[in-house]
């Protein structure tokens, strides 16, 4: 198990990757109004709203959202749209192949 000094880097490293512009391209991707995302994260419409139009909201709302997101098979990285992970279930090796697979368009 980490520990908490581990966890609270993991924390700090998600919070770096994870902006709002992703947040806008996710939400894109999977289909979700900021209503859905609201309810599947848990956090407020409020500061999701505040978030993409990038204000301040708590860090623990922004993990919220950048952990739900990655449930969904997102990657986070700073200077890129979000990607799907490899190890998503249910994804054949053919579409892994594929140029596209790993970035957004």
């Amino acid at each position: 198990m980490a520990s908490l000094a581990m966890n609270h880097i993991l924390e700090r490293i998600a919070l770096f990757q994870f902006t709002p512009t992703h947040c806008v391209q996710a939400r894109a991707m999977l289909g979700w109004s900021v209503e859905q995302l609201s309810r599947e994260a848990e956090v407020s419409v409020e500061d999701i709203h505040r978030f993409e139009a990038q204000q301040d909201v708590a860090d623990a709302a922004r993990l919220a959202l950048a952990y739900r997101f990655e449930a969904q098979g997102l990657v986070f990285f700073p200077g890129f749209a979000p990607g799907r992970s490899a190890s998503v279930q249910g994804v054949s090796s053919e579409a892994m192949g594929r140029g596209d697979f790993a970035m957004a368009e």
